[in-house]
């Protein structure tokens, strides 16, 4: 008996693409924010700008800070008139423990759980459900979007009887701005 050897072929297949290796993929999941200071270069300390040609005199460096400190403060400001306007639009619910967080406004839904957040707007959402817990303390909140994935998220109450202020709260904001299609 004569063993015949095989010759294996490469088998030709396409890479797997999902959330487990990016996460990316899902929907409404944004990355980490720094909680340091952002660096203001991505040069290294050591790097200059080359000589320009053109002397610069010290009156236009002066209007130039100037001019990018009046843009700065100017900004600064248009946010917090966005913020104003954000907390006196119309009804706003707000939930959190030592660990989760949730956040109903105008803009949408927001689900944070330690360090990991993510950010639904009204047009991302096709259902929210909530859900009281008959013995414990645990208050539910579930997030469904169209492509039929869910986002759950538990915030513990210090007490039962907010279970019932949470329900009326976030059923004003699901009335003010939930659009069923």
């Amino acid at each position: 008996m004569k063993a015949e050897s095989v010759k294996a072929e490469p088998v030709k297949v396409e890479p797997v693409m999902g959330a487990g290796f990016d996460p990316a993929f899902v929907p409404g999941i944004t990355g980490p924010t720094p909680t340091d200071g952002v660096a203001k270069s991505p040069e290294p300390k050591g790097a200059q700008e080359p000589p320009s040609a053109e002397p610069v005199s010290p009156e236009r460096v002066d209007a130039e800070e100037a001019g990018a400190e009046a843009v700065a403060d100017a900004d600064a400001e248009d946010v917090a008139d966005a913020d104003a306007e954000d907390k006196a639009d119309g009804p706003v619910f707000e939930a959190s423990d030592r660990r989760a967080r949730i956040v109903a406004d105008r803009k949408g839904v927001r689900l944070s759980l330690d360090e990991e957040a993510c950010e639904f707007r009204w047009d991302e959402i096709a259902a929210v459900e909530t859900e009281s817990p008959r013995f414990g303390k645990r208050y539910t909140i579930t997030v469904h979007t169209p492509d039929r994935r869910w986002y759950p998220i538990e915030i513990e109450a210090a007490a039962r009887a907010r279970f019932k202020e949470w329900d009326e709260q976030i059923d004003a904001v699901l009335d003010a701005y939930f659009e069923e299609a």
